[in-house]
């Protein structure tokens, strides 16, 4: 009778004990998110509030900003909100907070872009897919698409 119950017990267990050991465990380390703008000025205008409401709840968030296609528009020198609000200040800004500005090379070369047109904040990366990739599967970013 005693055996029974002690069988049931663990029987009952074991799925709760399977399940503990699929969960992500939680960590003390800042989460990290990366930003994909490819759609242009209202993405990257979109981007830059929800980036800023972002660090506002959560200041120790690791925050990258992958461009590719029209998403390089708002880093490029003299590029200006639907508004006529120059972005340059807001990624300076955001820059100051620890925010990565990434833009991606295939994109400049296809568009006739050059890098010296970049806003001083933006690192030049090989492809922006790769590096949404690369962040997402090595280094454990979250993606955000806004």
């Amino acid at each position: 009778m005693k055996r029974r119950l002690v069988l049931k017990v663990i029987a009952g267990l074991l799925p709760a004990l399977a399940l503990s050991h699929s969960l992500p465990a939680f960590s003390s380390e800042p989460v990290k998110v990366v930003y994909h703008l490819a759609d242009g000025i209202d993405q990257a205008s979109r981007a830059m509030a929800n980036i800023r409401n972002h660090l506002r709840a959560e200041p120790e968030t690791k925050i990258v900003v992958v461009a590719n296609g029209d998403g390089i528009r708002f880093l490029l020198n003299g590029a200006k909100e639907r508004n006529g609000k120059p972005f340059d200040g807001a990624v300076s800004a955001l820059a100051a907070q620890g925010v990565q500005f990434r833009v991606c090379g295939n994109t400049l070369a296809a568009h006739e872009v050059s890098p010296t047109q970049l806003l001083p904040e933006a690192r030049l990366v090989t492809a922006g897919v790769v590096e949404l990739a690369r962040l997402q599967a090595k280094e454990g970013y979250v993606y955000i698409r806004p």
